[in-house]
């Protein structure tokens, strides 16, 4: 029986060690995809849409769980557990107010609709559109300030909340296409 045992536990020890390679890979080697194209190599990795989705569902369990006060207040936390990497979590209104920016703290209960810079505002605009006619992806060509704030390709994922407010994230995709960036 003890022959046994130890045979077993020989065995667990064994397909353990086959296994957990696998399992120890670094998140962002797990949750990043490389562009197409041509100058893909150049740009590196990037976030999958998959984990992109993934991400602002999990912040909509959040606001289910927790209501909209504490998502927000989570949302707009610099170092809260929804800032992973380039994802984080940005809310707004249907009238264009920030609720929740942890990355641009300065711009929470300000009315964007009208902003110019880095074509917020016409984001803010065509996002109000899609979101409203059930369309949850929008793409845009914004500044990344990881890559020398190069204008770059963006995939937004948005989800409505109720009649009032949506939350999103981004993805930076590439070099920005010339029709969207125009």
């Amino acid at each position: 029986m003890e022959k046994i045992s130890i045979s077993l536990l020989v065995l667990f020890v064994l397909g353990l060690a086959l296994i957990t390679p696998g399992c120890l890979q670094s998140e962002s080697a797990l949750n990043t995809s490389t562009p197409g194209g041509a100058d893909a190599g150049e740009q590196g990795n990037y976030t999958s849409n998959e984990t992109l989705v993934a991400f602002v569902e999990s912040a909509v369990a959040y606001v289910n769980e927790n209501g909209k006060d504490a998502a927000l207040a989570e949302f707009n936390d610099p170092n809260g557990s929804f800032i992973q990497g380039e994802l984080y979590i940005y809310a707004y209104d249907f009238n264009g107010t920030t609720l929740a920016h942890p990355v641009n703290p300065e711009k929470v209960g300000v009315n964007r609709l009208n902003e110019t810079e880095g074509g917020v505002g016409t984001f803010l605009v065509e996002m109000n559109a899609a979101i409203r006619n059930g369309e949850n992806f929008h793409r845009i060509a914004y500044i990344n300030p990881a890559h020398d704030r190069r204008t770059e390709s963006k995939l937004a994922y948005a989800v409505q909340m109720d009649e009032n407010w949506w939350l999103g994230s981004g993805i930076y995709t590439g070099p920005a296409d010339p029709e969207i960036a125009g």
